[in-house]
């Protein structure tokens, strides 16, 4: 998490940045070496080289740590397409965040070590939820889906994104991201079309009977 963070929110000042990457790397190798709760601050700090005194200046504890650095993947990860200003009508950056997972697998290894991955998922769909609400807001192809329905139909897209995450890793990531990417869109917009034209699949679920 920690390495790619700095590509992903680059508005942290330089020092902090290496700092905090420091102790995220020193802390995601441990918790891969033996369980969560038996590693300590102090192991953390003797890994990454860091202060006490500095530890508690950015963080309460290793909890805190621990999902302030996966908080920062979230948030990074699920505005990349606003960031760069992606004219697709991808909702989610799908192809990149799991191509993300096989380049680098000891992070979602110590994810599932870590005995959080509720907390962990919880933050990820909140990230994507409002990633896809802004995405929505700006899209030709959704521009008629009302506020109303923009902010629910996004939490949705959201969960599915990371249910799909989930099952694709537990699954042992055999299709490709690029594969998953298309997937996922192609179940995305037809939920949002049946938004957006709630009557219209209402009418050809009736015809159909």
């Amino acid at each position: 998490m920690s390495k790619n963070a700095t590509v992903l929110n680059p508005k942290i000042d330089r020092r902090i940045r290496r700092t905090r990457d420091r102790l995220g790397d020193a802390l995601v190798n441990l918790i891969l070496q033996k369980p969560f709760e038996t590693v300590t601050v102090q192991e953390v700090l003797d890994r990454a080289e860091v202060s006490r005194s500095t530890f508690y200046m950015h963080y309460r504890n290793k909890e805190d740590l621990f999902l302030s650095d996966v908080d920062e993947f979230w948030e990074g990860m699920a505005t990349a397409l606003a960031r760069r200003s992606e004219a697709s009508d991808r909702l989610a950056p799908v192809r990149e965040l799991f191509g993300h997972v096989i380049e680098m697998p000891h992070l979602s290894r110590a994810m599932a070590a870590s005995g959080r991955m509720h907390d962990v998922f919880e933050l990820a769909e909140g990230h994507f939820a409002r990633g896809i609400e802004q995405r929505l807001a700006t899209s030709p192809r959704a521009c008629r889906i009302s506020l109303e329905s923009r902010v629910p139909v996004a939490h949705a897209l959201a969960g599915s994104l990371v249910s799909l995450l989930s099952w694709w890793i537990r699954h042992g990531m055999r299709e490709s991201p690029a594969r998953m990417d298309e997937l996922y869109h192609s179940m995305a917009w037809t939920g949002v079309n049946s938004a957006i034209n709630p009557g219209r699949a209402s009418t050809r679920t009736l015809s159909k009977k």
